[in-house]
């Protein structure tokens, strides 16, 4: 007994002490910490609403403003028609390729999330700050004084509303809707919805008012020889112009890839949405 009694004390415990060793020693298993979720943006935009985004944004005020500038400066009817097939042509392709680079970077931001993928941060924080300060600011005042000037006209009579008036309603149509777009996507895109709604509508009352002209005999502008006689010579700078004005009336295609992360299921709904845009 005394040599085992050596050996177990050289040795150290016994077997069954060494396991009740290792078990102390091991730290006890228990449920893994839960992890924080990421943050992301809501979907909550189906493909009536991604279709409401496109055609509100297209059908604004440029194609109520625009159409003077393209017959203005185009020379003639027919060509001013051929430049508003060629703005069309030239957004339906720039849709395509939207299109493609939304399924591909599923992420908001539009045109910033798809440079800084490609270039990097620092070029896409240059086009996000060239946006932000120059070119959307712009363009929401140039819709912004539109509408206020058509929501003016019927009390101004005959003469040009006040300009301070004009410019107060501007105003207040901008924190308004950026207050409804801080406030909830949800309620913004209901009240885009009603927008493109009634914008459709008022479209839809010039067609039938121009195809009931046509159908009581005024078709004399249809003629190639009439809408092809030039009021002014054609020049290259007067066309390029005309096809600005008529790219400013298909502008903002390209806005429901700003809200890619808020569509449900987008690798589905934005191709669908501006695939209904072209039709």
């Amino acid at each position: 007994m005394g040599p085992i009694g050596v050996r177990r004390s050289a040795r150290g415990h016994s077997p069954g002490s060494k396991v009740t060793a290792a078990a102390a020693v091991t730290p006890k298993s228990g449920p893994a910490p839960k992890m924080a979720p990421p943050v992301a943006l809501k979907r909550s935009l189906g493909l009536r609403s991604a279709c409401a985004v496109i055609v509100g944004n297209i059908i604004g005020s440029g194609i109520f403003v625009s159409p003077r500038g393209v017959l203005t400066h185009s020379g003639s009817l027919g060509v001013g028609l051929l430049v508003w097939l060629g703005a069309g042509l030239a957004s339906g392709l720039g849709a395509l390729c939207y299109a493609e680079l939304g399924v591909a970077i599923p992420e908001a931001g539009g045109d910033y999330a798809y440079v800084a993928e490609v270039f990097g941060g620092l070029t896409g924080f240059l086009r996000l700050w060239l946006a932000v300060l120059v070119v959307y600011p712009t363009n929401q005042a140039v819709i912004a004084l539109t509408f206020a000037s058509y929501a003016l006209q019927p009390f101004a009579g005959c003469a040009a509303p006040p300009d301070a008036s004009v410019r107060l309603l501007a105003a207040a149509c901008l924190l308004l809707l950026t207050w409804l777009n801080s406030r909830s996507s949800v309620l913004a895109a209901r009240v885009q919805d009603a927008f493109t709604a009634s914008k459709v509508l008022a479209l839809g009352l010039i067609i039938v008012t121009g195809i009931v002209r046509i159908a009581l005999g005024h078709s004399e502008w249809l003629s190639p020889s009439r809408s092809f006689a030039p009021w002014r010579p054609y020049s290259a700078g007067g066309v390029a112009l005309s096809f600005l004005q008529g790219s400013f009336a298909y502008g903002g295609w390209n806005f429901l890839n700003y809200v890619t992360e808020e569509l449900i299921d987008p690798h589905r709904t934005l191709p669908r949405a501006i695939c209904i845009y072209l039709t």
